[in-house]
């Protein structure tokens, strides 16, 4: 069978099995604070196992795409090196919310296996929870007792709570759970040493393909579990090992799951794969292969490279697989993004989101490996220059600090710099890169964690319902809430059962307003009542989180009846003209640019509105006029809000809606229709009632975001206006200071014209001077044996001048080390110049000398081992910098 119909066997036999089959969820997570990525198949339907929602149907199945390369679940240090590790895989899924349990569960399992796939019986080993006292859940009689009829007990093990008792984090829905391995080794192998014994051992050919998770407890945030209202079955297998099994392939990417993209690399690189000539080939091509399953799905669901969070996990696996290139299959120029079209292909049918961003993604891939590989080189330079010195002094471990460097500065991964260490015959200060590593990350450390209690529940609700569509108000029950302590204080987290409150998402931010908690009569009468403040409201998976940072709220929640829940219309209403605004400008956006126009991000509240889109070229002032005018007109043309509920989403998407990609959308979707051949898009937004009540619209700025991604920022309605009046008062305040020229333009250009020249000459006169110190410097210099010594206190007009300065002498004196010190504007600044050869031969680092001198000033610095500059708050510690330096040398 091919990986195709693999797959399609699956999800056939459990439609007949009565299952609804969904689309995966996006691989980057979404409205989950436990979660960076995807990371399993029951990820999307966490809320559900928790009560907090209710699925489509009672069983659901469905192939997921996933991702482990963060937390607990990270596998990426194991790719490439083993056969069945992976960072992006398919998760096969069947699931049941409250209906069969681990009868049906393992009966299905086991037909699916031996007659639908036809593995062999006698392959196939399965485990069975042994149980825990500590946390008071018993040895899994029922499974072993429904597995024993099946399979016998010599092919039943017994496991742990590591092995088996499944768990996504440290909160959150858990249970016990039953394994399904099977042994692929040959049958001399098979004779020589049982399977049994190997299960669980990290043996490549006995592997664990499928595990049935029987949801019955949560644990809480204190380690207690608790039994879930209902039993659920939660069931995951490997798609990549599955087909690994059935297609009797000793490894994953030996399956036509990943041969294709192989086949490319070999005929890029020149090399066979599993030739045997060039083990780390073989290992290079693995990781390529995996790595661009992980950020092509990733970028197609949103999530692009960058240095924070989620986006530099992706940009670390993007780098990683193109180091392996360049080190390993001798690829000294982008070819990553050539797999993106390898994988399209392979896919449409399966995630057809890739295919309809190919370009796109095959784009942002490309800027990204040509930024690494000129990092690469730079570092690969770098660290030349390091070793070269190490050897020179007969040092063999690349200090830590060092390490760091070319991490921080080079991008280059620490991995990389070992594996060039061993090839020299160098080691790699791992404890001091850490140690450097450890203190960066306290340096940038901004928030500190949230540390959260577990909900207080205070009464049973069948999920949230939201009726901010139609109501500023509603009167609601506090379902549950907790207190969450933060760096600025304590929060309360609220759930209503009903609420009218927005919370953040799809760009869109939460709702603010009050909760006003009932009271007599007399206080009923005059709108009395205590009234909680609600600050924002956020989205944690299905759950409308109200968040206030009033004072002492415990015994007013635990006490309140009825409460009403009141939004701030006002901004509400500045919000809605903001978002209403960002799809009318969408649509005009791909009039005039083309209809290649993307969402990529948005962010909009009641002062601005932020868009990010898929385009590389920056937008033209001329376009953004065009844009801007189409957006106007619709809004004088005042076009009702056609608003369309619980829509098919195939019949929205059949239909012509636009939908963005990377969000997760269910099997029945909202429209918002401006005109139905103008603005017709899935979105789950508040809007105005019509486009009219938007007021205006005005751009305020446009630029670049990262590769292949621009963004612009928008105003409308008050906002717009206040901006208009502002550079009306500015152009007014210019005419009166020009004594109100008749060409304001021309008036402005003659002035620029003066400073110009002015400037050319303030240059020229700055030169002379530092033409003239130089012959001062060089009349003073001090003559040293293998070096020549400068440490001066100067004048100069700026901290450019000390590096013109410093760069000239450099021409006209061989071996030279020069310092400098000057106050520039009140401010004291030092600069350390060594020559190129002096750092190479003796190992002094300018940037490490100038932090050291800085302390004198009360200051700080850095820069390059040849040159560096620092400033400080203490001019008067000059002379004690400059002395200092003399010293060194």
């Amino acid at each position: 069978m091919t990986s195709h119909q693999i797959r399609q066997a699956f999800l056939d036999f459990f439609r007949s099995k009565e299952h609804l089959i969904v689309h995966s969820a996006p691989l980057v997570a979404k409205n989950d604070p436990t979660l960076m990525f995807n990371n399993s198949g029951m990820a999307q339907f966490k809320d559900y196992f928790l009560g907090n929602g209710t699925p489509p149907s009672r069983r659901i199945a469905d192939t997921q795409k996933c991702l482990r390369v963060s937390g607990k679940h990270n596998d990426l240090e194991d790719v490439g090196f083993d056969t069945y590790h992976h960072t992006m895989f398919e998760m096969l899924g069947n699931w049941s919310f409250g209906d069969y349990f681990k009868k049906e569960a393992i009966a299905w399992a086991w037909e699916l296996l031996t007659e639908v796939y036809k593995l062999p019986k006698d392959r196939l080993y399965v485990s069975v929870f042994e149980g825990n006292a500590s946390d008071g859940v018993p040895f899994d009689q029922e499974a072993w007792d429904l597995w024993k009829g099946i399979v016998g007990e010599d092919r039943i093990i017994l496991g742990n709570k590591k092995d088996n008792f499944w768990e996504m984090g440290d909160t959150g829905p858990c249970g016990p759970c039953s394994e399904i391995h099977v042994d692929l080794r040959t049958p001399a192998e098979v004779a020589a040493v049982s399977g049994k014994s190997l299960v669980n051992n990290d043996h490549p050919q006995v592997v664990e393909i499928w595990n049935l998770v029987f949801m019955q407890f949560e644990r809480k945030a204190d380690g207690s579990l608790i039994p879930l209202p209902a039993t659920h079955v939660d069931t995951g297998m490997g798609f990549e090992r599955l087909c690994m099994a059935i297609q009797q392939k000793t490894s994953n990417y030996d399956t036509d799951v990943f041969q294709n993209t192989i086949q490319v690399l070999e005929t890029l690189s020149g090399r066979k794969y599993g030739s045997g000539e060039e083990p780390f080939a073989d290992i290079a091509m693995r990781v390529i292969s995996d790595h661009i399953r992980a950020v092509a799905f990733a970028i197609t669901d949103g999530q692009l490279p960058s240095n924070v969070k989620a986006g530099y996990v992706i940009r670390r696996i993007l780098r990683r697989a193109v180091r392996y290139g360049y080190s390993y299959l001798g690829f000294q120029e982008p070819f990553f993004y050539k797999l993106v079209s390898v994988l399209s292909a392979q896919f449409k049918d399966v995630f057809p989101e890739l295919t309809a961003q190919e370009e796109f993604v095959a784009k942002v891939i490309l800027e990204e490996e040509k930024s690494f590989l000129r990092t690469l080189e730079s570092g690969l330079k770098r660290l030349d220059t390091i070793t070269t010195t190490l050897k020179t002094k007969g040092i063999n471990t690349i200090p830590g600090d060092e390490v760091f460097e070319l991490s921080d500065t080079f991008g280059f991964p620490v991995d990389l710099t070992a594996l060039i260490a061993r090839e020299k015959g160098l080691l790699v200060d791992e404890a001091g890169f850490q140690d450097a590593l450890a203190e960066q990350k306290k340096r940038s450390r901004q928030d500190a964690a949230k540390e959260a209690t577990d909900w207080i529940e205070l009464r049973e609700a069948d999920g949230v319902e939201f009726l901010g569509y139609d109501f500023e108000e509603t009167h609601s029950h506090i379902v549950k809430y907790r207190k969450v302590k933060t760096k600025t204080g304590e929060e309360y987290h609220i759930v209503l059962d009903r609420t009218p409150f927005y919370a953040e998402m799809g760009g869109q931010v939460g709702d603010t307003g009050v909760l006003v908690l009932k009271g007599d009569e007399r206080e009923e009468r005059e709108e009395g009542g205590r009234r909680i403040t609600i600050v924002d409201t956020k989205k944690e998976n299905d759950l409308f989180v109200h968040i206030s940072r009033d004072k002492n709220l415990d015994d007013i929640l635990q006490n309140a009846g009825i409460v009403t829940a009141k939004i701030d219309l006002n901004r509400r209403e500045k919000i809605q003209a903001n978002h209403s605004a960002t799809h009318l400008m969408l649509s005009a956006m791909r009039e005039v640019l083309g209809t290649h126009i993307g969402q990529k991000g948005s962010y909009l509240n009641d002062e601005v509105l932020r868009f990010d889109f898929s385009h590389f070229t920056k937008v033209t002032d001329e376009e953004l006029a065009k844009i801007e005018d189409r957006v106007n007109e619709k809004i004088r043309d005042n076009i009702a809000l056609d608003e369309r509920r619980n829509v098919p989403i195939q019949q929205a998407l059949d239909a012509g809606a636009t939908a963005t990609f990377g969000e997760k959308y269910g099997d029945f979707v909202r429209l918002i229709i401006f005109d139905p051949t103008y603005s017709f898009e899935l979105c789950g937004g508040t809007h105005v009632p019509s486009t009219g009540k938007i007021g205006v619209f005005k751009f305020i700025s446009e630029g670049s975001v990262s590769a292949g991604v621009r963004r612009v920022e928008a105003v409308t309605g008050e906002k717009a206006l206040e901006l208009l009046r502002d550079q009306e008062a500015v152009l007014t305040k210019i005419k009166e200071l020009l004594k109100s020229p008749t060409d304001l333009v021309k008036a402005v250009e003659s002035l620029l014209d003066e400073r110009s020249n002015l400037q050319k000459k303030i240059t020229f006169l700055e030169n002379e001077k530092i033409q003239s110190l130089k012959t001062s410097l060089v009349a003073n210099m001090e003559k040293h044996k293998t070096f020549n010594l400068i440490v001066e206190k100067v004048q100069v007009p700026s901290a450019d001048s000390l590096k013109q300065l410093s760069y000239e002498l450099r021409d006209q004196i061989e071996n030279l080390i020069a310092v400098f010190g000057a106050e520039i504007g009140g401010k004291p600044q030092l600069s350390v110049f060594i020559a190129e050869n002096i750092v190479q031969e003796t190992g002094l680092n300018a940037g490490k000398i100038v932090k050291e001198l800085a302390q004198e000033i009360r200051g700080g610095g850095g820069g390059q081992p040849f040159f560096a500059t620092a400033g400080g708050s203490d001019a008067s510690g000059l002379d004690n910098a400059l002395a200092k330096a003399k010293g060194l040398f």
